[in-house]
């Protein structure tokens, strides 16, 4: 009896260390679930106009009302190496810049445990992130995401090349903004280090069917520690889309 229970403890003390490194390193590994939060505003640095700044939301968001649908279409992008676990995710959405109510999906590009993580994701608060299981994501995959409203449900589609994944969803949020970001998501309840994501492009993007018309004011960076570690570009020609770089310098816009 003796010997079954120093075998029990060890076996229990081994699983007990491998939860503490899993969580030293800050990974899912670590069983923390991932949220997408509605944008956390905060002072800019100055270092580029912008509408809007906040440490966790950075892209173009548009506020009013009767926002019924949304989608665009990006690149995934290779995450840089880090010594510590980084974050970023690309997503459509509807509601959460002026409200703490939001629906919405995307892709994940972490770095975590020494290596990249891929993956497809929807999500309405306040639940976690679901992952798409059955899109297989990597990097410069092509992705069209949408979100639209239908009699009774929602339907959040996201695609990845040929693979397709549709679900139906009920949300009742109140529909007052439409948001095409490159966030920080929040990990362990806390907004998360970005990741070094590069570059990125949201184009074309669609509300409610049409062009969302965007300007310059509608775009936001994101600053983390006092440091702008996110800038958007100005609209393209035609005014649904933007490239997105890491750091505080913008990029041009896509070309029309």
């Amino acid at each position: 009896m003796q010997k079954l229970c120093r075998r029990v403890f060890a076996v229990c003390s081994v699983a007990v260390v491998g939860a503490m490194v899993a969580g030293l390193h800050g990974g899912p590994a670590a069983s923390r679930a991932i949220f997408h939060h509605p944008r956390v505003a905060v002072s800019r640095p100055g270092t580029r106009a912008a509408g809007w700044a906040s440490s966790n939301w950075s892209g173009y968001a548009i506020a009013g009302s009767g926002y019924s649908s949304v989608s665009a279409s990006w690149t995934v992008q290779a995450v840089a190496p880090s010594r510590r676990a980084t974050y970023s995710s690309e997503w459509v959405g509807i509601d959460g810049y002026n409200n703490n109510d939001l629906i919405q999906t995307g892709t994940e590009s972490d770095y975590y445990n020494g290596s990249a993580h891929y993956a497809a994701w929807w999500e309405i608060l306040p639940a976690a992130e679901t992952v798409v299981t059955s899109l297989a994501v990597n990097p410069g995959d092509t992705i069209t995401a949408s979100i639209t409203k239908g009699s009774s449900l929602w339907t959040i589609t996201i695609q990845d090349g040929g693979q397709k994944f549709t679900t139906a969803q009920a949300y009742t949020g109140p529909q007052t903004s439409a948001e095409w970001v490159e966030e920080a998501p929040s990990v362990g309840g806390r907004v998360a280090p970005l990741a070094n994501y590069g570059q990125a492009t949201f184009d074309p993007g669609t509300v409610n069917g049409g062009s969302p018309n965007l300007t310059a004011s509608n775009g936001g960076v994101m600053v983390q520690k006092r440091v702008q570690v996110s800038t958007p570009s100005d609209p393209d020609g035609d005014a649904d889309g933007f490239n997105m770089a890491y750091g505080a310098a913008a990029p041009a816009p896509p070309s029309s």
